[in-house]
């Protein structure tokens, strides 16, 4: 007799639950703590200043991830959805810090500006859940192939250790043989193996790097043990309309790459996605990151590498990610614990990368195998709509003299190909058009 249990309710126990939750966590560590890092160190502020900025992320990332996953009434997908502060806004945050003199008084005008706007996207998210008609196999093969290609630069900066031009020897190696170690363990028969794969063959990668002296653990030990996320530690935000406008733009963007990892990660678990869990979903974003400020953090975002997890793992539980958002409430008061995750090689993250991303941007392919090519119309919105996703990733300064705001929607090939998809397929497939059409198309 079929289960008539659905696949993201399933509950693997908690040890399974924690086990693989923790991957989960270690494919997004290096994503969560990028943009403090690079904000933080944007606007001038301090060491332990960004080192508190760290630890709120991973907190409020996790508390996000429990409500996204979990769920209450209004709020939340109930999907295995990692949340984490999102990167799409890291160039309008640092150009809003800079442009009131970075520091202190920069950063509680970026808060401002975060609080501002995701409180208007909360009004307007049940608006997005609108749209889902509009969103066929030609559309969502487009988003869930470029979300993967666009991750795949991300293992390779990861494997090159955040340098420009070409990877040393000893990252080399250590990509190499995590990778190699991954695809061993994925042939294997045993399916806790399989299901683990990635999580073993980042801790073998870490262990060879040990024993050749090529990672640092030294500091682990250095500093607070148990630091506790304190509301306003920064002062209180700032609220400045331009900056709120600015950040506005961003909070559409999210608003849109999140409904794309929403379609995505619901195609991958074979459930049904409803425009009210759209709305849940989004709804769940924006309250995240209407709290995230007051913690001293930024917008929240699902965290698309994630899906490339659930893709090849095959692991469907939003339980197993819950898990992993407890693991980062508990990284989050705990630094000790952070700082020896952080000591993981970028190499051997990079090299599981690879498959990881890789295997979204198959989904993807899959998806667009249900379209009817023998509407000549979906070749054009599929390949239009791969280039312009393309465009950010070959040409980053591609959309420079175009005015600001089309920077700050274009800045992501996930939301440009999101745009792209979406015109082209009302285009052809909407206007004009009373009767039903085939199959992945409407």
């Amino acid at each position: 007799m079929k289960s008539s249990v659905l696949p993201e309710d399933e509950f693997l126990g908690t040890t399974r639950s924690f086990a693989y939750g923790l991957q989960h966590v270690l494919t997004m560590y290096g994503g969560i703590v990028a943009p403090p890092l690079i904000v933080g160190a944007a606007i001038h502020l301090s060491t332990p200043q960004i080192g508190l900025l760290i630890t709120a992320s991973l907190f409020v990332g996790g508390l996000a991830t429990l409500l996204q996953t979990l769920g209450i009434r209004f709020f939340g997908a109930k999907l295995p959805l990692v949340q984490g502060v999102s990167f799409a806004g890291v160039s309008s945050m640092i150009a809003i810090g800079t442009g009131v003199g970075g520091g202190t008084v920069g950063f509680q005008t970026i808060l401002g500006a975060v609080i501002g706007s995701a409180v208007i996207g909360l009004l307007i998210a049940p608006l997005f859940s609108k749209i889902l008609r509009f969103f066929p196999p030609v559309v969502t093969g487009c988003i869930i192939t470029i979300i993967g290609v666009s991750l795949l630069p991300v293992a390779l900066h990861w494997i090159i250790g955040g340098q420009t031009g070409a990877p040393s020897q000893h990252n080399l190696i250590l990509a190499s043989f995590t990778l190699v170690v991954l695809l061993f363990l994925s042939k294997l028969k045993v399916e806790s193996c399989k299901r683990l794969a990635v999580l073993m063959s980042i801790i073998v990668g870490t262990l060879l790097a040990y024993f050749l002296g090529w990672c640092d653990f030294s500091k682990v030990a250095q500093g607070d043990i148990l630091a506790l996320p304190s509301i306003l530690a920064f002062g209180a935000p700032i609220f400045s309309l331009p900056a709120i406008v600015v950040m506005l733009v961003v909070t559409i963007v999210t608003l849109t790459e999140t409904t794309a990892d929403i379609l995505a990660v619901g195609e991958i678990v074979g459930t049904e996605i409803t425009p009210q869990r759209i709305a849940n979903g989004l709804r769940a974003d924006m309250l995240s990151s209407t709290v995230a400020p007051f913690f001293g953090t930024f917008m929240q975002s699902a965290f698309a590498q994630n899906v490339g997890l659930v893709a090849i793992t095959g692991i469907k539980s939003r339980y197993v990610v819950a898990a992993g958002g407890i693991i980062l409430v508990i990284l989050g008061m705990f630094p000790i614990m952070g700082r020896f995750v952080a000591a993981i090689p970028s190499a051997v993250l990079g090299g599981a990368g690879l498959i990881l991303f890789g295997s979204v941007a198959a989904s993807g392919i899959r998806t667009l195998s249900q379209v009817d090519y023998q509407n000549q119309n979906n070749l054009i919105i599929i390949a239009l709509s791969l280039t312009a996703g393309i465009i950010p990733m070959v040409s980053p300064e591609f959309f420079t003299e175009f005015p600001k705001w089309v920077q700050i929607l274009c800045h992501s090939g996930i939301s440009t190909t999101c745009i792209t998809a979406l015109v082209l397929n009302i285009f052809f497939n909407h206007i004009g058009k009373s009767q039903a059409v085939s199959k992945g198309v409407a």
